[in-house]
């Protein structure tokens, strides 16, 4: 292991039950005086999104909203996004909701300055250094689901809807000035969502936590994570108006997402190309492999796994983990693979050369071929 590292960590987070309040003032701290709220279309018309935009309105920022996102949000989601923005006249974006909706509108801001287009940012080598950083208007990002930790992240997922690949798109002043972290905004999310969601985040603190890249304080962050999930996510997903749950659950996210600065793996690296042909859920994809993926990595990440069932208090080493991850998904209603998530008819060869491109296989602790590859995909289904 070389001890060496590129770090940089999260932003102001404004957190705890009823702090949407201060929209207008985290808006004011970013230099916002004309945002755009980006949402999802499912979010829109919600009161927690109406009640944000009334808050806007009441702060002398106006009301203006664009929700044309997808689930999978694309390329094209982009485009639409980019005129209402210049139309407008806007000046930073509240990217508010799940994954989608913070990804998109991180990427209107990144890209409203830029004269390349969206896939020349791909996060490939230095190809973050082709933006000009002065360009990029400021975000404020609101979370209302507590998983993908988007809210502090320094990329987003967008994607290609001509060739179904999901492209990261990187930069590091994609991570917004402000976060609101508001528990109060997930109690209305349904009991599927939070239970992929929560597992999304398990997935980021799991992966990072057996990363072989040197990042202790990754490291620490991302056990920490496992145990918030481990203990309240059984809770939030019974009871989706316990607030310590919510807000225990609303951190591990944003922990999630920190710590995989750290590196993500395969668990990741088949998700995405899943969900992208297929259409699934994110979160739930990542749940769904997760114990396979465990299996595949087994011989390298025993070692650190024992360690982490000892601090979560989950006897049995790393069998006793393996067997947490598939009782907790039994728990969630989690699919036992991706057949019965939906996944029919796969095109595997596809399915493995686009894990293969992925980044996430960079931070897997057993190198990725097309051979074990191709045998782990076909375990999972």
């Amino acid at each position: 292991m070389q001890l060496v590292g590129n770090w940089s960590y999260p932003t102001a987070i404004r957190f705890g039950a009823g702090r949407i309040s201060e929209i207008a003032d985290a808006c004011a701290a970013a230099g916002i005086n004309k945002p755009l709220l980006v949402t999802d279309r499912g979010l829109a018309d919600l009161s927690i999104t109406q009640d944000t935009l009334d808050l806007l309105d009441a702060g002398g920022l106006g009301r203006a909203i664009f929700s044309n996102v997808d689930p999978n949000p694309n390329e094209k989601n982009v485009e639409a996004g980019l005129q209402v923005y210049a139309d407008g006249g806007h000046d930073g974006v509240v990217a508010f909701g799940g994954g989608s909706g913070l990804d998109l509108g991180k990427v209107l801001a990144f890209l409203v300055g830029q004269t390349r287009p969206l896939w020349d940012y791909e996060d490939v080598g230095d190809w973050w250094t082709r933006a000009d950083a002065d360009a990029i208007h400021p975000i404020v990002a609101v979370p209302t689901t507590a998983g993908t930790g988007s809210e502090v992240g320094r990329a987003s997922v967008i994607t290609n809807s001509e060739t179904n690949e999901k492209k990261i798109i990187f930069h590091p002043k994609l991570l917004p000035s402000v976060v609101i972290c508001d528990p109060e905004l997930t109690t209305t999310m349904p009991g599927f969502i939070t239970a992929g969601t929560g597992m999304d985040a398990f997935a980021h603190c799991l992966e990072a936590y057996c990363s072989p890249h040197y990042h202790p304080m990754s490291q620490g962050m991302a056990l920490e994570g496992m145990r918030l999930v481990k203990e309240y996510l059984p809770r939030a997903f019974k009871n989706g108006n316990d607030i310590e749950a919510r807000s225990h659950m609303m951190s591990a996210a944003a922990m999630g997402a920190t710590a995989f600065q750290k590196g993500l793996g395969a668990i990741h690296a088949i998700s995405h190309p899943i969900g992208a042909n297929h259409h699934t859920h994110h979160g739930t994809t990542n749940a769904v492999v997760m114990q396979n993926v465990l299996k595949f990595n087994e011989t390298s990440v025993r070692g650190v796994l024992n360690q982490a069932a000892d601090y979560l208090r989950i006897e049995g080493g790393f069998d006793g983990f393996y067997n947490f991850v598939g009782e907790i998904n039994s728990s969630l209603n989690i699919p036992r693979n991706l057949t019965e998530l939906g996944v029919k008819n796969p095109d595997i060869e596809r399915l493995v050369k686009d894990a293969l491109n992925d980044p996430s296989t960079g931070g897997n602790p057993i190198e990725m071929t097309h051979g074990n590859t191709k045998a782990l995909i076909e375990s999972c289904l």
